[in-house]
């Protein structure tokens, strides 16, 4: 093994790239060696700003023949780990982003949510995406991908129709469901574990009117409301997709005087159907107590990433997550007593995601991704930096074991990004995570890629 710490070493694989790499010291380095995440730490030995494909190519071949393990990086959202002893492909130069008449796109690794549904709608198109503008389109889709159309639209990845990746061994391969059938599997829901994705394509809808928006609640009223909710919503029709969360945001200019540094519920609400229709599916929610602020109304498709008020900015977050079967009374009241009005939770939010609708259906092409028949996802998110990360970290992880008895033991691989072997063993199960592996092993013999050194820790038999 070759000891890739010296500067031979990188000189070698400096030489090689039409992009950068970035060392230690320096400000590009710092720039994006640091993820969107700045709970994590990073501390790559370099940072491969890479220009193309073929970069990406160069990365590999060389990881392979000097034994060095590799992660990739668009945005940083699911930062994991330190990278110690790792070099980070950094795809953020990887930009295109071609709309075709016919209302596809190619993407590269670097493109974010907001770019791509602007270009998209330049051409009266929207893609389907997640809640997070400022996300990677690439780790959102490898992740699957549960946004606010989820049930009407099904799983943002269920919209790809081709990735280029670039294996451990650093062969580059375009992907689809006639070419490589096992790898297409295993890209939409597995994450990075089968190599460097450096670009997608992908079918958009047409950029249509959909009624949307959020509805706040005073947080006093939040076991009234989260008990009609979870009444409320397995009636709901597919074109409607809703969420419902407890929010504790800060006392900020930015954020409106109604919900500012106060515990409030956000119901949030989608509806691609007639826009009377809708109203009145949304009718019976806003019945059962007064507003503080929000509501819905009419908007592009294209604009849905609005809709949550996730955080724009880079934030120093912890996550937890948990795919629930079913949600009775006895769970609303879980979640209460975790992180309702009587408690004292530093969570900045602790919401349901109600699925079902167009998520349980099965693709076309099968895929990874896990819980299609599960009913609702939860997720906890709150600022873990300083004095508060401990106590953040304590009311995610009460959040999760307080509905313990409705999980399935899983979590949405993009809500909660893990390299634990058990959980995410737990998450796919063992007949996946075996079929992964065997993927896993043959396109990445050298143990290069670092995003599947956990697979291939998970015990089998």
């Amino acid at each position: 093994m070759t000891d890739t710490t010296t500067s031979p070493a990188l000189d070698e694989l400096a030489a090689q790239l039409t992009g950068d790499l970035l060392l230690p010291g320096t400000d590009a380095y710092a720039e994006l060696a640091t993820p969107w995440n700045l709970a994590v730490p990073s501390r790559p030995i370099a940072v491969a700003a890479v220009a193309d494909a073929e970069d990406v190519q160069h990365v590999l071949r060389w990881a392979s023949r000097t034994g060095t393990p590799v992660a990739v990086r668009a945005t940083g959202h699911g930062a994991v780990d330190a990278l110690d002893g790792v070099v980070l492909v950094h795809t953020g130069r990887l930009a295109e982003i071609a709309i075709s008449p016919t209302g596809t796109a190619r993407i590269g690794a670097g493109v974010t949510a907001q770019a791509l549904s602007a270009a998209a709608a330049a051409h009266g198109f929207a893609p389907l995406l997640g809640s997070a503008p400022t996300v990677g389109v690439v780790g959102l889709l490898t992740g699957g991908g549960l946004g606010p159309l989820a049930r009407s639209h099904g799983v943002c990845s269920d919209r790809v129709t081709a990735f280029d990746l670039v294996t451990g061994l650093g062969d580059l391969l375009h992907v689809t469901a006639e070419t490589h059938p096992d790898l297409f599997w295993g890209l939409r829901g597995g994450k990075g574990a089968l190599g460097v994705v450096t670009a997608v394509e992908l079918a958009l809808l047409p950029d249509d009117v959909i009624l949307a928006g959020s509805v706040f609640f005073d947080g006093a009223d939040a076991a009234v409301v989260l008990h009609a909710w979870a009444e409320w919503c397995p009636g709901l029709p597919d074109a409607a997709t809703t969420s419902v969360a407890l929010q504790r945001l800060p006392d900020l200019p930015f954020i409106p005087a109604p919900i500012a540094g106060r515990l409030t519920v956000a119901v949030r609400f989608a509806w691609t159907g007639d826009e009377r229709a809708g109203r009145e599916a949304l009718a019976p929610m806003l019945r059962v107590a007064a507003p503080v602020l929000g509501g819905v109304q009419p908007m592009p498709t294209s604009a849905v990433g609005a809709i949550h008020g996730d955080p724009v900015q880079p934030t120093p977050a912890a996550e937890r997550s948990a795919m629930l079967r079913g949600l009775p009374r006895a769970a609303v009241d879980a979640l209460l007593g975790a992180a309702g009005p009587q408690t004292e939770c530093t969570l900045l939010l602790a919401e349901l995601r109600q699925l079902g609708g167009r998520v349980a259906h099965a693709p076309e092409a099968e895929d990874l991704f896990p819980g299609r028949e599960v009913a609702f996802a939860a997720n906890a998110i709150g600022i873990s930096a300083g004095p508060a990360a401990a106590a953040t970290e304590r009311d995610a992880a009460a959040v999760v074991e307080r509905l313990r008895p409705w999980s399935t033991g899983g979590r949405v691989p993009n809500f909660e990004p893990t390299v634990d072997p058990d959980a995410i063993l737990a998450t796919y199960g063992r007949p996946s995570i075996e079929r992964l592996r065997a993927l896993v092993e043959r396109v990445d013999p050298s143990c290069v890629l670092a995003a599947a050194a956990p697979v291939r820790r998970i015990a089998l038999g």
